[in-house]
């Protein structure tokens, strides 16, 4: 199936979200729950896994579905297909604070592995897939577990991740260590490994844990600055955990609180 060719604007700082332009008859692929907004000619259809022609037939869509299950993700995604006779805008939205950066799977050789929360939407015509991990230290302790996304195509992909984006272009031979759950997305000639910290004390209190990822190139790799898991597990850590309430601020506030401080501003003294 020949991949749509689209148009697309990245918009916002913090919360982006991605904008993508149809021609009559183009569609746009997107996981459940993620569009923003369409243009009224649009029409949605959910469909079991990705709805390439490469799940034709409903066994090769029942294996797709499978595999989406796999990875934790719906069952189904929904194709956003223009039926009007002008250019229709639908939009995705990302689920946390990050960056959307668009995946041109031509010039990355046709494949591209990524963890298994990171895709938004693509173009129809790309086909997701599953990637199992090769080695089970690294399916054990790599952060995202034996599963991961397998994106293939030459079309568009767009992938999220939290807070700043970077890329690196791996050299052959070149190593990158990062922590297990910086990883994004790399292409499929990288080679993805887990090596221990070394030290028992770096271990226990360096705060990384006891792995790392080790990524050898030739290939490219892309990393996130604030994985959701980080965010989340801060967030747990801050929010009270005996069901009280944890009160913050002034003084001033807790006497506002309870009401002392408004009787008083508010002349209440007869």
């Amino acid at each position: 199936m020949a991949m749509d060719v689209v148009d697309y604007e990245i918009k916002g700082s913090e919360m982006q979200f991605v904008e993508i332009e149809l021609d009559p008859g183009e569609a746009a692929i997107g996981e459940a729950g993620s569009m923003f907004f369409m243009d009224s000619a649009i029409g949605m259809d959910a469909v079991f896994g990705d709805g390439s022609a490469s799940q034709g037939g409903f066994l090769g869509k029942l294996l797709g579905a499978g595999k989406r299950l796999l990875t934790g993700e719906s069952l189904f995604t929904t194709v956003y297909t223009n039926h009007g006779t002008g250019k229709q805008r639908v939009a995705f939205a990302a689920p946390y604070p990050g960056k959307i950066i668009a995946m041109d799977l031509r010039q990355l050789g046709g494949t591209l592995i990524c963890q298994k929360d990171a895709f938004l939407c693509a173009a129809r015509g790309v086909s997701l897939g599953i990637a199992f991990q090769q080695k089970l230290s690294t399916g054990f302790f790599g952060g995202e577990g034996f599963i991961m996304e397998r994106l293939d195509g030459d079309g568009l992909a767009f992938v999220h991740a939290g807070g700043t984006i970077v890329r690196r272009s791996l050299q052959p031979g070149q190593t990158l260590l990062v922590d297990t759950g910086c990883v994004v997305a790399y292409t499929p000639n990288v080679n993805f490994e887990i090596q221990y910290v070394g030290k028992i004390k770096t271990a226990l209190f360096g705060g990384e844990g006891l792995f790392l990822a080790k990524l050898t190139g030739p290939g490219e790799v892309w990393l996130q600055s604030l994985p959701f898991s980080r965010l989340a597990s801060r967030i747990f850590a801050a929010a009270p955990q005996m069901g009280g309430h944890k009160e913050e601020g002034s003084v001033l506030g807790g006497f506002a609180g309870g009401g002392l401080l408004g009787s008083i501003l508010g002349g209440d003294d007869e």
